[in-house]
């Protein structure tokens, strides 16, 4: 059976919350109680309605297996040209290895050249060496160096 790409619904929410909270670093940034802290559904909603952004779940055989936000940038850098910014990729536990991210990057990266995006942008947690070594599988090269001030 194929994976179902659609577009996030708010019935989806505590799902991609949840995915989002269980690893070790999500775990200590997110909070994956129910009710849902008020800040991630005004989230969902600027994602959903910003025509730049794309919140995408991931379904196999009617079940929710994985998720991704894929950003499209405009840039003047590069002759004006478009940036497609992958972010908050997780595939469930209990379906990794089975192929499944490849297929999301692929769907993703396709989504870029629909777009017209001349480069497809990602970062990794240093503390996630796995999740580098698949985006390394994938083509992604570690070009950049890259910083964060939390606010």
């Amino acid at each position: 059976m194929a994976l179902i790409f659609r577009s996030a619904t708010l019935e989806d929410l505590e799902s991609l919350v949840s995915l989002l909270s269980s690893d070790p670093l999500g775990s200590q940034r997110e909070d994956a109680t129910v009710p849902l802290h008020a800040d991630y559904i005004s989230a969902f909603e600027a994602i959903t309605k910003d025509p730049n952004n794309e919140l995408i779940v991931v379904e196999f055989d009617g079940v929710l297996v994985g998720m991704l936000q894929i950003t499209f940038i405009p840039y003047l850098t590069h002759i004006g040209s478009w940036r497609c910014l992958i972010e908050g990729v997780r595939i469930h536990e209990e379906f990794r290895g089975r192929g499944f991210g490849e297929q999301m990057f692929e769907y993703a990266i396709a989504q870029a050249r629909n777009k017209g995006c001349r480069m497809v942008q990602l970062t990794s947690d240093k503390q996630r060496p796995a999740a580098i070594r698949f985006y390394e599988k994938l083509g992604f090269k570690a070009t950049h160096e890259g910083f964060k001030l939390v606010l």
